[in-house]
């Protein structure tokens, strides 16, 4: 199973800051996945936003990265501050 995890009001968005996945045979993208998460939570868009950057395995990837069961796939809305 991916490990994923939600960061900052993404994890409000799909109900935890982290979850396990079985991958789905349609999913071997980071984008791929993106797309198939935005579904599944009904997330209108929030984590299609080109500004939510994906890092597997903490590393920042684009969404042509592949991925895998074994792989921690992270998802991080942009910071701000003041």
């Amino acid at each position: 199973m991916a490990k994923l995890l939600y960061f900052g009001r993404l994890s409000d968005i799909t109900g935890a800051a982290e979850e396990s996945l079985t991958l789905p045979d349609s999913v071997s993208t980071a984008g791929e996945l993106r797309r198939f998460l935005d579904l599944r939570f009904d997330a209108q868009g929030a984590l299609l936003e080109p500004t939510v950057r994906i890092a597997v395995n903490n590393e920042l990837c684009f969404d042509t990265a592949t991925i895998s069961e074994a792989d921690e796939i992270a998802f991080m809305p942009p910071v701000g501050g003041g």
